[in-house]
């Protein structure tokens, strides 16, 4: 590549989706990581796209639902381009309703979504009876049932995202200069030397724990119990996940906590009783300070860009994320919405 008009620094979803977002839009890319796509928190296990509940309405709910209803047409794309599967399949949630109160809080949010989610998703209560085998336990006989979740297998969309650049012209070294714009997309590790130039702490990791079963539900809808996520993949297995450690000493290893998980998994879902344990992950997610996502220009430090702090939700986000921030890296349009900017972290 004789001349690079952005430079990414990071291979996670990320900064692979930033890369191919300028790619499609014909800018020259380099993506530098010194480990391999998604080898950081994007490679693990989960793969939730999950919507915060609709009611108090705010600019990071509103740029979530735009990123959400994106997700097939800009997966599909990926596909098309590298022939490599995503796992993505836009199969919905279900979650149980504790008791009456619980009830009739998930029936007035059913009024709220009908008006903020556009008319392009439900969320409704069912009794449990209506949804099928792979339904949680649920103490008052219903569910919540959404359809605007959706499952995306981690390591999966990494190598799509890879191979859709390699195909398009970019090229992914472990190495590089800064060329061109520059793009940090560097996870926990990158907050963390974010916060030393900046001289303030702007965000940190949190290390999350999470289990893969082998037991074939890919057509079934993802679950939500008590903050557990129960997401079942196109592949025939079942993820588990996860953990949210502040405090830790080793990032990438498992312990006790995680065989909690499957625990917790199999007392909300009875039918994964006896399913086999293929892997147990661990791994530190990026979270900044305010807890979206911080997008936007490296202050005093002309023609960079950070993009991190994806955590929970760097996956769903995604979408949305690689298109303002080629807006802003390639056309200078700032469509970063309040409190995902870098000086929101500041």
């Amino acid at each position: 590549m004789a001349r690079v008009d952005v430079t990414v620094r990071g291979a996670g979803v990320f900064g692979l989706s930033v890369a191919w977002a300028c790619v499609r839009r014909g800018a020259r890319v380099r993506v530098a990581d010194p480990f391999r796509p998604g080898a950081g928190s994007s490679g693990g296990l989960v793969g939730a796209l999950a919507p915060h509940v609709p009611e108090n309405w705010n600019p990071k709910k509103a740029f979530q639902l735009d990123s959400l209803l994106m997700a097939e047409g800009f997966w599909a794309a990926v596909e098309a381009a590298g022939g490599v599967s995503a796992g993505y399949g836009r199969t919905g949630r279900l979650q149980p309703v504790a008791d009456n109160a619980a009830l009739a809080l998930a029936r007035a949010r059913a009024d709220s979504a009908a008006a903020l989610w556009q008319g392009r998703a439900v969320w409704a209560v069912i009794p449990t009876a209506q949804a099928g085998g792979f339904a949680p336990v649920s103490p008052s006989g219903w569910l919540i049932r959404d359809t605007l979740s959706a499952r995306m297998h981690p390591r999966r969309a990494c190598a799509a995202l890879s191979a859709a650049l390699r195909v398009s012209g970019a090229e992914i070294v472990t190495e590089a200069g800064d060329e061109g714009a520059v793009v940090w997309a560097t996870g926990w590790q990158g907050l963390q030397a974010l916060s030393e130039a900046l001289g303030r702490k702007v965000g940190d990791g949190v290390k999350g724990q999470a289990a893969l079963l082998r037991f074939d539900a890919r057509q079934a809808p993802q679950l939500f119990v008590d903050g557990l996520h129960i997401v079942p993949h196109a592949d025939g297995t079942v993820a588990i996940g996860s953990t949210s450690e502040r405090e830790f000493d080793v990032p990438d290893t498992v312990d006790a906590q995680c065989d909690a998980l499957v625990g917790r998994a199999q007392a909300a879902l009875p039918l994964l009783h006896g399913a086999s344990v293929l892997e147990r992950w661990a791994g530190v997610r990026p979270r900044a300070r305010s807890r979206a996502p911080m997008l936007g220009a490296w202050p005093e430090r002309a023609g960079h860009f950070i993009a991190n702090g994806g955590f929970k939700i760097g996956f769903g986000m995604a979408p949305k994320v690689a298109e303002v921030m080629a807006d802003l890296v390639l056309e200078g349009r700032d469509a970063i919405p309040e409190g995902f900017r870098v000086e929101d972290c500041l």
